[in-house]
């Protein structure tokens, strides 16, 4: 017997960040702002090249920043 989150076509970690964030919109206001201040995430990374690590930054930020550039792209 399979998972239901297998059967959606979902990975168990996309499974559990829907869980997580539909019970902390089911909490009472005070709760919940608690709970939503801990399920934020702050990615960072740097891309290395020959060895040394290059600049670090923020993963959110490079995600909007690419989107717009794809955006703005000519199209092919």
């Amino acid at each position: 017997m399979t998972f239901a989150w297998k059967q959606a076509g979902l990975t168990y970690n996309r499974y559990l960040a829907i869980a997580a964030r539909a019970v902390r919109r089911s909490l009472k206001d005070d709760k919940r702002l608690i709970a939503e201040r801990r399920g934020e995430s702050d990615l960072k990374f740097a891309k290395w090249s020959n060895g040394k690590q290059g600049e670090i930054k923020n993963l959110a930020d490079a995600n909007a920043a690419a989107s717009v550039a794809k955006a703005n792209a000519p199209a092919t």
